[in-house]
């Protein structure tokens, strides 16, 4: 099933046009790269199939790479809607979910804020169903700590390419300014679809 780039327009004060064009461009790659991956998965021999085998096969090295791809379009669209431009004020559902879990917005945020100055690739607030628990998680790689059964609610791209160019390494003020720029309505509306 071919996947198809969401088309996202430049509306925020996190970062500049410059950078959101170019991270784009890498998004693109990623999106390229995931219908590339499962039109070779759908056209796969017999024989690619019976050579399958975790030390080294074709077959093992698209299915590594289908995760990385995937994982990659889709939290690239998680962050990018994160960068919207939408007014609006710390919903109730979020208010409630970040009291329950972190003791209030000022705590979450000093959390959230330092799982961000660890991560190497993405730092996210996520519902994990298990325990029904909100928890700041840090993936090294888009496809390398994500905890299965959890839901995004923020995401943050930490990897290099998402601030240098307008932050140089003050990481620290690219993370504040994502933060005072969260788009709370966007945030409101994915708490909604687990809490009814």
């Amino acid at each position: 099933m071919e996947i198809t780039a969401i088309p996202f327009a430049h509306q925020t004060e996190v970062v500049s046009k410059t950078l959101f064009d170019n991270h784009l461009k890498l998004y693109q790659g990623y999106v390229d790269k995931t219908n590339e991956i499962s039109s070779k998965l759908t056209s796969a021999s017999h024989a690619d199939l019976a050579a399958a085998n975790a030390t080294y096969s074709i077959y093992r090295g698209l299915k590594k790479g289908e995760s990385f791809a995937l994982d990659g379009v889709i939290l690239h669209e998680l962050y990018f809607q994160n960068l919207d431009k939408e007014p609006a004020a710390l919903g109730p559902r979020t208010h409630h979910l970040l009291d329950r879990h972190f003791g209030g917005f000022e705590m979450w945020n000093t959390a959230f804020t330092a799982s961000a100055n660890t991560a190497r690739g993405w730092c996210i607030l996520a519902y994990e169903q298990r325990t029904n628990t909100c928890r700041n998680i840090v993936l090294d790689f888009h496809d390398d700590g994500l905890i299965c059964g959890s839901y995004p609610l923020i995401v943050l791209d930490m990897y290099e390419h998402a601030y240098m160019i307008d932050y140089g390494t003050d990481k620290g003020r690219y993370i504040q300014n994502f933060i005072g720029n969260i788009p709370w309505g966007i945030i409101e509306k994915r708490a909604a679809a687990f809490m009814r």
